[in-house]
């Protein structure tokens, strides 16, 4: 049962940093230019973070990772236009559908979290210790980028701080259903690490860069890009750690 404590308290605190987005309670002032700030920097993590991290590790698992690479662009697509046809029919939509779509590609990107962080806990407590770690360093900059695509799409920031912790709570199912059920639910983490590697993608250019293409000022366009530009960099940085 040691084992499974472990698990329960390293899954737990992986899900608490979903609740990063309360910093930015202390500038609200500034709040509209941190969000597309948080934005640009969510469009390269989200790139760099299913590109660099997911797709391969889904590949070494499975070949069959492009084609569930290209399923999760699909599924995305479909569930974003039952959203807003859901949501917005005849009407002007208040949160846009990009707030729900981040949230269940965060949801399976965490329960993975979950289900590696058992998986190292269940070989060694010393690797279950390393590989948490090493998941904290990568979850950080995802869930600040998570949290400013939320209150981009028109949720409130404390919606945003709450769905975006709802979403990080499936670290810990993902961790304690790994620990009961062991080598069976290796099975499906290959086609899952590469559905939500083809959600990520969607998410980040179908909607997140459109939005950002709208601004043509120079001044306001460099940060974006240099932004950008960095969220891909700290995700292939944080590969070779």
């Amino acid at each position: 049962m040691n084992v499974l404590l472990n698990i329960i308290l390293a899954t737990a605190g992986i899900s608490l940093l979903s609740l990063v987005g309360i910093l930015s309670l202390l500038f609200r002032k500034n709040l509209q230019k941190i969000i597309y700030a948080l934005v640009s920097f969510a469009t390269g993590a989200l790139i760099g973070g299913g590109m660099f991290h997911l797709l391969p590790e889904a590949w070494e698992g499975s070949e069959s990772a492009v084609y569930n690479f290209v399923l999760g662009i699909i599924v995305f697509f479909i569930l974003e236009k039952f959203l807003y046809w859901r949501h917005c029919h005849r009407v002007e939509c208040p949160v846009h559908t990009v707030a729900y779509l981040n949230i269940i590609g965060d949801a399976f990107h965490n329960f993975l979290d979950g289900v590696v962080i058992a998986g190292s806990f269940l070989t060694s407590q010393h690797l279950g210790v390393i590989t948490t770690i090493a998941v904290a360093l990568h979850e950080i900059p995802q869930e600040l980028g998570d949290f400013g695509v939320l209150l981009y799409a028109g949720l409130t920031i404390r919606k945003a701080i709450f769905y975006n912790f709802l979403s990080a709570l499936t670290c810990i199912l993902g961790g304690v259903i790994t620990f009961f059920v062991g080598e069976s639910i290796n099975a499906l983490k290959s086609p899952l690490l590469a559905f939500s590697a083809g959600g990520f993608a969607y998410i980040a250019l179908v909607d997140l860069i459109p939005e950002l293409r709208k601004q043509t000022e120079w001044k306001k366009s460099i940060p974006q890009i240099v932004l950008i530009l960095l969220g891909i960099m700290l995700m292939l940085l944080l590969k070779h750690k």
